[in-house]
């Protein structure tokens, strides 16, 4: 076989007929997931929504509302973090392509597109189409609303911790290190010098005198690999029966679980309102809804079970370790700290509180780990949230696909094939050695038969006439 030479350069046709153009046959999930969208009517929904931000004739055609949230369901189901990437994949994919009701020969949106649409559409619409996403998961039996988990995690901010400065004056973080370092008698310090001395220091890392000129919202946080970034901190509200996300909410990373929690669960209540309205959503919810909520030892204290008390929310939180507690003058704390603790030491508040761990967690990995949003490539608190809520519509409607395909990312389907396949050979081999078995079974068999037949047959000898 003779050795291939090098690429080399050719002339492009001029005209290249339509229907010699390279065509996809699409993908079965994203097929399926059209689908699914097109059943509970999804783009007459979101265009009914967003008909205020469009005008009717003036300037260039912009993204269809339709074609921008599932460009955002896309970023979730494909893993990608950044609008930018989001529309390089679809521009180069012929199945997505297909999905957003683009051809070959049609410009998808570019990332700036995108952006300014973000801009121009509220928190509200993205919150509205999060909403729909909850009603669907009822409709299709996948949303009960009775027993929620609520957990936080973090994510990365789009900003570097070296760029921060004082809130009060504007100065840099090395500039008052430097300053620092010439006060106690170094005139011309080193990074060494600025770097033993900022390490001794206590309470170098305050939330309430440093920030980000241009993320003011991030807060400094140490990861959960141990590094120390600037991040938000973001909290899902999790069906403990269904795995559905029901509410997430964006926060600054300093900000204390017993603060967060209440808003979180408010939230929850309200996404759950919203989804009583329809009626064939409403039916299969629970009777129930919001009546429990399991939650870790972060967000225990006594404010908050009080609250949860005179909500009606029965509370199971995990309870840290405080010692002997008095009780003077707090006899409603008391009466609610107590109640909580005979609860969580019950057999099914200890299967709550490992149930709680298992799922709030599990949504945690497949949203932001296996999803790509671990950390953000935008700054604000707002724009964050905007994309959070769709990018977790899109862990929603996994579950509802899950529920008719089998998989819920079009990466779990293309893994189908194999297991599959694996499956058949199993099984195959299963038939042959079942077949060998049975051969032998009968090989054996039939010599039993010929024994026991000569057995009970006259011999030769007691057939001789003479003896």
């Amino acid at each position: 076989m003779a050795m291939g030479k090098h690429r080399q350069e050719r002339q492009e046709e001029l005209w290249i007929e339509t229907g010699a153009l390279a065509r996809s046959a699409g993908h079965p999930f994203y097929e399926k997931l059209n689908a699914l969208l097109r059943k509970h009517g999804f783009d007459e929904m979101v265009e009914g929504e967003c008909a205020r931000y469009y005008a009717e004739k003036m300037g260039r055609p912009s993204i269809p509302p339709g074609v921008y949230f599932r460009m955002l369901f896309v970023g979730f189901f494909e893993g990608v973090d950044s609008e930018r990437g989001i529309a390089w994949r679809v521009a180069d994919s012929l199945a997505l392509r297909a999905f957003l009701g683009y051809g070959l020969t049609e410009s998808t949106p570019d990332h700036s597109s995108v952006s300014r649409t973000r801009r121009l559409m509220d928190l509200e619409t993205h919150q509205w189409v999060f909403d729909w996403v909850l009603e669907v998961l009822a409709k299709e039996g996948l949303l009960k609303g009775e027993t929620l988990g609520v957990d936080a995690t973090t994510l990365e901010a789009n900003a570097a911790l070296r760029s921060i400065v004082r809130r009060d004056t504007g100065e840099s973080y090395e500039g008052f290190l430097t300053r620092l370092a010439q006060a106690s008698g170094i005139e011309t310090p080193t990074r060494q010098d600025l770097a033993q001395l900022d390490k001794d220091r206590s309470g170098k890392g305050s939330n309430r005198e440093w920030g980000h000129p241009q993320d003011p919202d991030a807060g400094i946080a140490k990861m959960k690999d141990g590094r120390t970034h600037l991040a938000h901190k973001v909290e899902h509200a999790v069906d403990l029966d269904t795995e559905a996300v029901v509410a997430v909410t964006v926060h600054g990373a300093q900000e204390g679980d017993t603060a967060t929690g209440p808003q979180t669960l408010l939230q929850s209540a309200q996404n759950l309102l919203i989804v009583c309205q329809e009626p064939e959503a409403k039916d299969n919810l629970s009777q129930k809804a919001l009546r429990e909520t399991v939650l870790d030892k972060g967000y225990h204290s006594n404010a908050f079970l009080l609250v949860l008390g005179a909500s009606g929310i029965r509370s199971y939180v995990s309870e840290p370790e405080r010692g002997r507690r008095r009780w003077k003058g707090k006899t409603k704390e008391r009466d609610a700290v107590y109640a909580n603790r005979r609860r969580i030491r019950t057999q099914r508040g200890k299967a709550l509180l490992r149930r709680r761990g298992e799922v709030t967690e599990r949504s945690f990995a497949h949203v932001y780990d296996t999803g790509g949003m671990r950390r953000v490539h935008l700054r604000g608190r707002e724009n964050i949230l905007k994309r959070v809520l769709v990018h977790v519509g899109g862990f929603d409607l996994s579950l509802v696909m899950r529920k008719y395909i089998g998989k819920g990312t079009p990466r779990g389907l293309q893994g189908l094939i194999p297991s599959l396949v694996r499956l058949a050979c199993t099984i195959l081999r299963g038939i042959a050695s079942f077949r060998a078995a049975l051969d032998r079974f009968q090989g054996t068999t039939t010599l039993c038969r010929t024994q026991v037949l000569y057995s009970l047959g006259p011999r030769p000898e007691q057939t001789c006439a003479t003896g």
